[in-house]
């Protein structure tokens, strides 16, 4: 109750800072004050409920729904404390709470500034008030009591000691088909506790508990930083707005860069913090996989950065008295990152991308859909319609012609390419709207010559001069990068094994970038150290796309049994499986591998486990880190008999083909249920493997299926008498879209069973020079952030 009164106040408190700061506008007298009394106070009830929403977890009150169905008595602090945002209603909240901290440092620095506040203030206040209402008790809050709405408890998180009270007996049920009893909790049955003088925190003493696969570390510093840089978007997009309301459009690039600065620096930190986790722990064998959700995020980074080039040009030729170039661009790429965002929102929010992403939340109900809707929508008229409504000033005052070889146009032809690039990941991303979706190969295909693109122009924006640059000149200047560049490219050919024109290609201009600026930044290392911000960062981006090349074309990956004791060689490795230890009080399983290579010997430990949460295999991987590659290790199964490995294994991948006995089989795709949730919260559900085998001239459609009914999966395998085939299921990960599937003769039959033995099955493979791909973020990073300081300190000029 105490959580829902803050966060009305606080809405309250923000529809009134928004009136007195248009108020202010409009040139009233005296409301300025009554502007910052208002922000502030929204602020302080804003912090004040994340601080209540944060003691309630830690503190276990499940009264509140939302804390029961994220939150367990069990998990360790840190964990506990992500189940702040595991949830829908939580992570709005963290939103909200990153908005209203970054609000008062963003008043702070605006009142320094001439009459920027009430302009940029009322925008940014709107955005708050908005989140305000997505939290409120009447959508979203984490605050709405467990008993508002009828639900069912399962029985082993109610106190047993008030089973026997007679007035409960008619709200315990039984699921025969999932053999577990139930707690219909709801109005009636709160009205019988207190009418017993029992509290609800007294009688519910566990929670759901956190979904295995957030139960990681990296779940306490990913999404806070995500929902940092999310809440930082809305900062460019209230300067912008600011510039159109005033109808001047010089000083507010400078204002606005260094938060454009910090705040894609953050988004893209989250999202390659969010690549690690997925590679490092969840087991996926890379950091990239083209999930909507990932990709909803990926877009309005990419039109950040490109804003930052275009910005600079606009800068730099004010400066240098040339007239103001790219003001429209600005204002339009300002306004689209945050709508991007909330577009990002919308798709993962609103239950759209459910059968395509298994990151996506459940449907969050008519109510929510439609106010995010309404969101999306007032906030995309305001930022395009202000651009529509100053059209003919803008046209008239602001349009310029380069010339070819200047950095002007080359930093806009940059911001061109990056704005394809993100309409390739926004169309693909919004396929399932359209009820389809589109293969991994769509995003690398036409991505692939947006790099090269990106690649030259990283290097030869440097070298150009503002305005116009000799050829000659441009030649001598370019002449170290050139040669280093060619040197490392025949390399890589001849020695790397890189084949593949467009690679080679991509080799060519991601080196070239890499060399012109490592060479500029040299030189400037001698002088002034704060001018080092863009080099680094492009130095950043050209180590990354390197790593991606690297990894991308000559990852090495095999799946292979390992009986326990004997030798396996795997991609140059000899792996002896040495047995299992339990730790997590026997909950969870090291799997032991024995890894030689040479003579050095090391063990990877592998993770296996049932989860409680939703009775499901899961699996972490283990790496052997190095310099140059890392050795990765994915369990895929395990059994102690052979008996139960008789035919032949197969993982495979949505469009994955393999050949048994003359038989060609395809993997199409999973069959997700319609309802997400039970999947998500433990219930029952199941999942089909959409198969097609093609054998003698005909077809054959089958779907083997894993069922869960609480107790764990349960695989269902199917025979194809006229193919002679049996397919079983033997693991499914349907996060990752992967299958592991035996082939087997009918005719055949089985085999007499043999002695038991302990087999674990797993994907190895080799990613070669992948620590490129980290380091390139954390010097993109690094860079981002020197810019940052120094824009920063540019921005009171």
């Amino acid at each position: 109750m105490i959580g829902n009164i803050l966060l009305t106040l606080g809405l309250l408190a923000g529809v009134f800072t928004v009136i007195m700061y248009y108020l202010t506008y409009r040139g009233y007298q005296n409301t300025l004050s009554l502007s910052r009394i208002g922000f502030h106070t929204t602020a302080v009830m804003v912090i004040a409920s994340a601080a209540l929403l944060l003691y309630s977890v830690l503190t276990h009150q499940y009264q509140y729904k939302y804390i029961y169905n994220y939150s367990g008595s069990d998990l360790p602090t840190g964990l506990l404390m992500s189940t702040f945002y595991a949830g829908q209603e939580g992570s709005f909240m963290l939103w909200t709470f990153f908005t209203a901290v970054i609000g008062l440092i963003l008043l702070d620095y605006t009142s320094k500034r001439g009459d920027l506040e009430p302009r940029v203030m009322m925008i940014f206040s709107l955005v708050l008030s908005f989140l305000l209402i997505m939290v409120s008790p009447l959508l979203k809050s984490p605050f709405n009591f467990i008993w508002l709405e009828n639900d069912f408890i399962d029985l082993k998180n109610i106190n047993q000691a008030f089973l026997s009270l007679p007035a409960l007996q008619s709200f315990i049920f039984t699921d025969p088909q999932a053999n577990k009893q139930f707690v219909q909790m709801g109005k009636e049955l709160h009205a019988a506790l207190v009418a017993n003088n029992i509290s609800i925190n007294d009688f519910i003493i566990q929670g759901k508990g956190l979904n295995p696969l957030l139960q990681n570390f990296w779940m306490q510093i990913h999404p806070p930083i995500l929902f940092t840089g999310f809440a930082m978007s809305a900062v460019p997009f209230s300067f912008a707005l600011a510039a159109i309301l005033k109808n001047e459009y010089r000083d507010w690039v400078k204002q606005a860069m260094p938060w454009i600065l910090a705040g894609t620096c953050v988004l893209g930190l989250a999202i390659m913090l969010g690549g690690y986790w997925a590679y490092g722990v969840l087991g996926w064998g890379g950091y990239w996989g083209w999930d909507p959700v990932e990709n909803s995020s990926l877009v309005p980074w990419i039109v950040g950065v490109a804003s930052i080039h275009t910005i600079l040009v606009q800068k730099k030729t004010q400066e240098k008295g040339g007239g103001s170039r790219f003001v429209k661009t600005n204002l339009i790429l300002s306004i689209m990152t945050f709508i991007l965002v909330l577009y990002s929102t919308f798709l993962t929010r609103s239950g759209i991308l459910g059968d395509a992403s298994v990151h996506s939340f459940a449907e969050p109900g008519m109510a929510v859909y439609l106010f995010l809707i309404i969101f999306l929508g007032l906030f995309t008229v305001i930022g395009i319609g202000g651009i529509v409504y100053r059209w003919k000033f803008l046209t008239e005052h602001f349009t310029f012609e380069e010339n070819v070889l200047s950095r002007e146009l080359a930093l806009f032809t940059g911001s061109v390419a990056l704005i394809a690039a993100a309409i390739i990941v926004a169309v693909g991303t919004s396929a399932p709207i359209f009820g389809t979706t589109v293969q991994t190969s769509f995003y690398n295909e036409l991505n692939l010559p947006i790099a090269i693109i990106i690649g030259f122009l990283n290097g030869m924006s440097i070298l150009l001069k503002w305005k116009h640059t000799e050829g000659k000149q441009l030649w001598k200047q370019s002449q170290f990068a050139v040669i280093s560049t060619v040197v490392l490219t025949l390399l890589v050919i001849f020695i790397g094994g890189v084949h593949g024109l467009m690679l080679i290609i991509l080799t060519l201009s991601s080196s070239f970038a890499f060399f012109v600026n490592t060479e500029i930044a040299y030189k400037i290392f001698k002088g002034k150290k704060t001018h080092l911000g863009a080099y680094v960062a492009h130095i950043g981006i050209s180590l990354f796309l390197i790593g991606v090349l690297a990894t991308a074309g000559h990852s090495q990956q095999k799946q292979v049994d390992l009986v326990k004791g004997q030798k396996v060689n795997v991609l140059g490795h000899e792996l002896t499986f040495v047995g299992y230890t339990p730790f997590d009080n026997g909950k969870k399983y090291h799997m032991n591998i024995e890894v030689k290579d040479g003579n050095n010997v090391r063990v990877v430990s592998p993770i296996m486990f049932i989860a409680e949460f939703n009775n499901s295999l899961m699996r972490e991987p283990d790496i052997l880190v190095g310099l140059t590659k890392d050795f990765y290790v994915a369990p895929v199964s395990y059994s102690d008999s052979q008996e139960n490995q008789q035919g032949t294994p197969a993982t495979m991948k949505g469009g994955d083909k393999v050949s048994f006995e003359g038989k060609e089989i395809t993997f199409n795709k999973f069959v997700l249920p319609k309802d997400m949730s039970a999947m998500q919260s433990g219930g029952k559900f199941r999942i089909g493997v959409d198969i097609t085998i093609a054998y003698k001239g005909k077809d054959y459609k089958v779907e083997p299926y894993m069922e869960n009914e609480g107790q764990g999966p349960v695989y269902f395998p199917v025979e194809i008498k006229d193919a002679d085939l049996k397919i079983s299921i033997t693991a499914m990960n349907a996060t990752n879209a992967e299958v592991s599937l035996l082939f087997s003769s009918i005719s055949k039959g089985q085999s007499a069973a043999t002695a038991p033995k302990e087999i674990l099955t797993i994907d190895a493979s080799i990613k070669p020079f992948i620590s490129l791909v980290w380091i390139g973020v954390l010097t993109m990073v690094a860079g981002f952030i020197t810019a940052s300081f120094r824009r920063s300190k540019e921005s009171l000029v």
